[in-house]
């Protein structure tokens, strides 16, 4: 895959990511390292909470959403963040299969660095019923080329 700098995106730019399956095992190993609450760790206790069943981390969703989207947005100098809004309309579930849209929705130079500018990307994050369950826009830094 050819790698994109700011010179080569425009605001509309559209990518789809490849896909991420989901199942118990990996919600329960990830809630565990990091997000240890009953409704990501046990059955019967997030049947009780207001997921109403086994719902993965909003920050496990976070994360295979970086997966798919570094997978899909061959930006050079990598995917490097400077600052993001998310949210996270429904919950991930066992057996989800996830796949990242992102459009670019601002491009803008740096003024005091011409080697690099700012761009928005706006990213959903859909199961395979197309239901959003991540959200999120984000500014990344991306180089231009040099120039010669």
């Amino acid at each position: 895959m050819r790698l994109l700098y700011l010179d080569d995106l425009a605001v509309g730019r559209r990518f789809t990511s490849g896909t991420a399956t989901l199942d118990a095992a990996q919600i329960k190993d990830f809630a565990g390292r990091f997000d240890p609450q009953p409704f990501h760790l046990d059955e019967t206790a997030a049947e009780a909470s207001l997921f109403a069943g086994l719902a993965a981390s909003g920050w496990h969703t976070a994360a295979l959403t970086m997966r798919l989207i570094v997978e899909s947005m061959p930006l050079a100098g990598g995917v490097i963040g400077a600052g993001v809004e998310v949210a996270w309309p429904r919950p991930t579930r066992p057996g989800d299969v996830l796949t990242v849209e992102s459009e670019v929705v601002e491009v803008k130079p740096s003024r005091s660095r011409p080697d690099r500018g700012m761009v928005t990307v706006r990213s959903e994050t859909r199961n395979q019923r197309g239901e959003v369950v991540q959200a999120m826009t984000a500014k990344l830094v991306v180089p231009r080329r040099a120039a010669g």
